[in-house]
């Protein structure tokens, strides 16, 4: 619940910035402004995420690397927090495709759907993209997640937005 009223807090005190992203893509791009796509959830249920669309015809539009670059693109997930659909920590929400290719799809992986899907988590900080290790992550963050860990990963997104991914990722895994 606490969750779930934060992120409409922070979807009010937002509205300007979401009002102006909205317009800026709608002016620079034309087309829809938010990005809705199905992922799974806690659970494994489904749920439409959304996004500020970045990409166009294939390609990331100008506007859209700029939104993805600072993060901006993914404001729209406070609303699915709102909803109840995700948390602000948590694993990051794959598509069915995703969960299938990782082949993280059998019981022995039930544990990360144990876990509402998060707007930034332990695997994202993560210094390399792989799937095991994120897998590795993910189960790590399920079975011992708590405020503590939670409050490190808040820091380190932060951190993320206002010295680079790069960096942050550099200091979270020291």
């Amino acid at each position: 619940m606490v969750q779930r009223l934060g992120a409409a807090i922070c979807v009010a005190v937002l509205v300007p910035v979401l009002a102006a992203v909205a317009v800026a893509i709608r002016v620079l791009d034309g087309g829809p402004v938010l990005f809705r796509q199905p992922r799974q959830g806690l659970d494994r249920q489904p749920f439409a995420i959304l996004k500020f669309r970045t990409m166009r015809d294939g390609r990331v539009t100008g506007i859209g690397g700029l939104l993805r670059r600072t993060g901006l693109d993914e404001l729209p997930q406070l609303i699915n927090i709102a909803r109840g659909e995700m948390r602000f920590i948590g694993p990051r929400p794959l598509t069915a495709a995703d969960v299938r290719r990782l082949e993280w799809d059998s019981p022995a992986h039930d544990t990360r759907w144990q876990v509402r899907p998060g707007l930034t988590g332990y695997a994202q900080l993560g210094t390399v993209c792989d799937r095991d290790v994120s897998w590795s992550l993910d189960e790590h963050y399920a079975q011992h997640r708590g405020p503590a860990m939670d409050l490190r990963i808040v820091m380190a997104s932060v951190s993320a937005l206002l010295v680079g991914k790069q960096r942050a990722k550099a200091w979270f895994w020291r």
